[in-house]
């Protein structure tokens, strides 16, 4: 057994199934669909299907973090196991969990001081923030040390790369995260935004795409560029997507054929309901280790 548990939040956006196979406890986000609070549990609750159903209806969905008390109530009982932890925490530039987990720490830490709780900051969201404790899992079931696993994470964070596109600016234009006109002019000429997350951990525009064939190409060419060893890339690659299953299908087919010596198949998951409260259906993203994001 292992001397420590790793933990993440629902936002790593696996699958329940992954982290339960792989020991992996998550505390989850909540959000507020119809007047009603839901914790983000993968599906579990309320299947993808029916939640992006209900926003391609109309519906605006809310998001909560998760407070203080709720880590102290995560974390706790591993402590009363003494065991002692290592938390992955979604993206600070994108949600003030991570800040929320680091006072519920040293809350802990005064009651249970021989006990030791490590919280890293991915800086990453969804199946990239997921590829990075996938990196952790297989270094502890490897044998690692709870402090070798942390250094590796903070070492090695800024090299998932998260590069996104959405086909469908509806919801981005329902939650004001874009005018009515962009959304307007975008959508009659067919503009695909292509967006990544930088070295804050805060999503970032970077090119509008015409024509979604077009900007599938162009999330490709990014790993391209910015993968480790370029076509020769060896890690996993991993991509999420909202209720637009064929459009990850197509990129991930892509990328393997392109990319032969993938470390297994590309993986897809759904992006899970809090990160796609704010993107709404027809959002791909693509997850690999490449360079320092600082360097983009």
């Amino acid at each position: 057994m292992f001397n420590y548990v790793l933990t993440c939040c629902s936002t790593a956006d696996m699958t329940y199934d992954y982290f339960s196979e792989r020991n992996i406890p998550f505390v989850c986000f909540h959000y507020i669909l119809d007047g009603e609070e839901y914790p983000d549990d993968l599906g579990q609750t309320i299947s993808f299907e029916e939640f992006y159903s209900k926003i391609a209806a109309g519906a605006m969905p809310t998001t909560s973090q998760v407070n203080v008390g709720q880590y102290i109530d995560f974390f706790e009982p591993f402590l009363k196991e003494e065991k002692d932890i290592l938390h992955v925490s979604f993206s600070s530039g994108l949600s003030g969990s991570y800040n929320s987990a680091t006072i519920a720490r040293e809350e802990l830490l005064s009651r249970y001081p021989d006990r030791k709780i490590f919280i890293v900051d991915s800086l990453g969201a969804s199946s990239g923030y997921g590829l990075l404790v996938d990196m952790a899992a297989d270094m502890r079931d490897n044998g690692a040390s709870l402090e070798e696993v942390y250094a590796l994470l903070e070492e090695k964070k800024l090299n998932v790369h998260h590069w996104f596109f959405s086909t469908d600016l509806t919801h981005y234009k329902r939650g004001g995260r874009i005018s009515a006109t962009s959304a307007t002019v975008g959508s009659l000429l067919n503009i695909c935004p292509l967006l990544n997350v930088n070295k804050e951990g805060k999503l970032t525009p970077r090119k509008k795409i015409r024509g979604k064939k077009r900007v599938i190409g162009e999330i490709v060419r990014m790993m391209e560029i910015h993968g480790e060893a370029g076509i020769n890339y060896s890690g996993k690659c991993f991509i999420s997507n909202s209720a637009c299953y064929e459009d990850a299908r197509k990129v991930g087919d892509l990328i393997e054929k392109k990319f032969p010596s993938l470390n297994g198949p590309v993986m897809i998951n759904n992006i899970g309901t809090v990160i796609g409260s704010h993107t709404g259906p027809g959002t791909v993203a693509l997850f690999f280790f490449g360079n320092k994001r600082e360097e983009l």
